[in-house]
C-alpha cells in the first residue's frame, strides 16, 4: 500500500476554491481507480496556501497507469468539476510513501 501525496501551492486566496474543488472530486478519483481514505489537508504552519490531497494507492503502476491511459478518459462529470483547477495552482510536487 502506498501514500500519495499532491501538494499544491495556490495562488493568494485560492486555498479554499481548490479545497472545495478537490471535496467535490473526492468520491470520483476514488470511484475510478483504486484510490481511497483521501484527505484534503490545509497548512496551519509552513507555506501559506497549500493544499494537500493525500490517498492510499494499492497499486502504484496502476495509479501512474491510470493518468497517463489516454484510453481511460477522465468522466465528463469529473471534468466539469476540475475545470479550472490550474487557475488557482502556482506549483507544487508530489510525494510517495510505501505504508509499511
Amino acid at each position: 500500500m502506498y501514500i500519495v501525496r499532491e501538494v499544491f501551492n495556490t495562488k493568494p486566496s485560492k486555498a479554499k476554491e481548490l479545497v472545495k474543488i478537490f471535496k467535490a472530486a473526492v468520491p470520483h478519483f476514488e470511484k475510478m481507480g483504486d484510490m481511497k481514505n483521501s484527505k484534503i489537508m490545509t497548512d496551519v504552519t509552513g507555506p501559506y496556501w497549500t493544499v494537500v490531497f493525500e490517498s492510499e494507492v494499492k497499486n502504484i503502476g496502476d495509479f501512474f497507469g491510470q493518468l497517463r491511459n489516454p484510453s481511460n478518459p477522465m468522466p465528463p462529470e469529473l471534468m466539469e468539476i476540475m475545470k479550472g483547477y490550474m487557475d488557482c495552482v502556482e506549483g507544487g510536487h508530489r510525494e510517495i510513501y510505501i505504508l509499511e
